[in-house]
């Protein structure tokens, strides 16, 4: 039995018992964790191709490493321009034990609470069609702000004439 799981943008086949490295993940020595972005699954007999993850299948495991990986050497070098440049970069790790894989389990409550909640859902997301009077109402209140401002100038500017 074996599976195929996502993790830090890279995919992972992996069987019970094995030890996986992987890019590293918050959490101590000892604490589980759970890959639910599982892309296929095989029992030796049935294989099933998640489109794109399948979502009753889940890989469990606990953390044994946290670490860093050996160093590389990054050195850039361009000729004839006295150009060198050397720097070492150790990439982050974390080590996983698979435990198991397994169905993940729905508490009945959840699964029967979904499809009340659909069946809500198309009662709240109907729009009521506007009306002619709100589709004629937007326009006024901005033609009389227009008016308004173009009034004020009007005034401010014939103050300023009979001052001079």
């Amino acid at each position: 039995m074996y599976a195929v799981v996502n993790s830090g943008g890279k995919q992972y086949k992996v069987q019970q018992g094995q030890v996986l490295r992987i890019e590293k993940i918050p959490g101590d020595v000892g604490n589980p964790v759970t890959f639910e972005q599982v892309l296929m699954f095989s029992d030796g007999e049935n294989v099933s191709i998640g489109q794109p993850s399948l979502k009753d299948i889940a890989v469990e495991g606990h953390i044994v490493e946290q670490g860093k990986a050996k160093k590389i050497i990054v050195f850039k070098y361009k000729r004839r321009k006295r150009y060198r440049r050397k720097k070492g970069h150790r990439q982050e790790f974390t080590a996983v034990r698979i435990d198991g894989i397994k169905a993940k389990t729905q508490k009945k409550s959840e699964t029967e609470a979904k499809p009340e909640a659909k069946a809500k859902n198309p009662e709240t997301e109907t729009v009521a069609p506007k009306t002619e009077q709100t589709k004629m109402a937007a326009p006024d209140k901005e033609a009389s702000k227009k008016a308004e401002t173009t009034v004020a100038t009007t005034n401010t500017s014939k103050s300023e004439q009979e001052s001079k």
